[in-house]
């Protein structure tokens, strides 16, 4: 995470670096200076932490769905990527890179490695590479999206440095889908929903969210967040439904849009007063320049909330948890805040809980640990969590692994045969199906 001004209370010197959400909203996984943390997402009034695991400065965290693999990070080695089965506190596999890994992606069919100027697509079924995307255009914040719907496994990152160009990439068929001219400044957030079917993104500039069809790339939405001031937009996420998206920012407030296409037959069964003055806008709308006529169709947010905060880095995502949609928010603040959001009118959302990722009796990380990030080189304000705690290149590591094998124990480097693995993609909640492979360098 990039330099911030520290809020008040002990939670955000604890040694918060990073947050993320896995594929379906129920499980938070997060970074420390100390390793790393699993929260089950699952109820308002409590969070259950799952698990924790030792490592240094972890800087990526990405947790499958509700299996035991988890995908670590670590500031100590930039270029190497561990792959854990938590469950039974062993490493599957760890992978060598030729520079720092920025971003990590994945669902139940690939595994997606993002470095500055390359991407990285393996099968998550036995981690074999297979496709090196190289001199993609310069990503310093690791930018990219993977669809959680493994039949389709789009990949989305910048097409261009210099403005919101789009590739959208199948990860299956391993073949450039499209590109999407998105924006006109360069991109700084992307999400696609869960089916994959729509895509949404953000530009550095912040002040407009688009909504595209995929694969087609038709713009279906247009959502403007503000006016008055750029910001940067940290996350964008649709619900599980796609009826809403929501955006979180540097700012004090989350937006909620609402993607709904407005009818002109059931605004002529019903005229109002701001129906007709609708009409009037849209209709002068045409004799406006294009600025100010695309500013006029533009939908506003549907719904808001006002953190207690400002300037701090954070996630957010919607989720329905017993039966009520919510919205999550995972802060550098090192809290966890749950909001109640109205699906029928919107508005201000109310906060329901309030859960520290710390508990209070635990004690401050030492200065010298907070060292270490403070030698960070500083990064544009749009980086992600990834980019902004990279250290500079250092050598791969030289570490072998030995095989995995079913009891959770090594077995003399030996992997064990394809024709062994499930047929279809393979579900890691059962224990019976998991990737048996070892170390390899990229």
């Amino acid at each position: 995470m990039e330099p911030q001004d520290a809020p008040d209370g002990p939670e955000a010197q604890r040694g918060f670096i990073c947050a993320s959400f896995n594929q379906d909203t129920t499980s938070l996984s997060v970074g420390t200076k100390t390793g790393y943390r699993l929260f089950s997402a699952t109820a308002v009034d409590k969070l259950e932490r799952i698990h924790e695991g030792e490592c240094p400065d972890v800087y990526i965290v990405e947790r499958l769905f509700s299996s035991s693999l988890v995908v670590v990070v670590s500031l100590s080695m930039p270029r190497r990527m561990n792959v854990y089965h938590f469950k039974k506190g062993t490493e599957i596999c760890n992978y060598s890179y030729s520079n720092n890994i920025l971003s990590v992606r994945l669902n139940r069919q690939r595994l997606v490695v993002c470095l500055e100027e390359s991407i990285y697509i393996h099968n998550i079924k036995d981690m074999k590479l297979l496709k090196t995307l190289l001199n993609t255009p310069t990503n310093p914040s690791g930018l990219c999206a993977l669809s959680v719907n493994h039949s389709n496994s789009y990949l989305a990152y910048p097409g261009s440095t210099t403005i919101g160009e789009i590739t959208v990439y199948d990860a299956n068929n391993l073949s450039t889908l499209t590109l999407i001219q998105a924006h006109d400044s360069p991109l700084a957030a992307l999400t696609f929903n869960a089916s994959g079917t729509k895509l949404a993104s953000a530009s550095e500039k912040g002040t407009v969210i688009r909504v595209f069809t995929i694969p087609e790339g038709q713009k279906l939405f247009e959502f403007r967040r503000g006016m008055k001031r750029y910001v940067s937009i940290s996350s964008l996420s649709f619900s599980a439904d796609a009826q809403f998206l929501c955006a979180s920012s540097n700012t004090e407030t989350v937006h909620i849009f609402k993607l709904e296409q407005h009818c002109p037959s059931q605004e002529e069964e019903s005229p109002t007063w701001s129906a007709y003055v609708g009409k009037m806008f849209t209709a002068a709308s045409t004799y406006l320049p294009a600025q100010v006529s695309d500013m006029m169709h533009q939908d506003r947010a549907f719904a808001t909330v006002r953190l207690n905060m400002f300037g701090l880095k954070n996630i957010c995502a919607l989720a329905t948890i017993q039966k009520l949609p919510r919205l999550l928010v995972a802060s550098s603040d090192g809290y966890f805040y749950i909001y109640n959001v109205d699906p029928q009118d919107g508005g201000e959302c109310i906060l329901a809980h309030k859960h520290r990722l710390f508990d209070s009796s635990e004690e401050q990380v030492e200065g010298s640990d907070e060292d270490k990030l403070d030698n960070v080189a500083p990064q544009p304000a749009s980086q992600s969590y990834a980019a902004t705690v990279a250290l500079p290149s250092t050598p791969p590591s030289s570490t072998t692994l030995m095989g995995y094998s079913e009891d959770g124990g090594a077995q003399k480097g030996e992997i064990i045969p394809e024709h062994e693995f499930a047929e279809g993609p393979i579900c890691l909640d059962d224990e019976n199906e998991f990737p048996p492979v070892g170390s390899h360098s990229n």
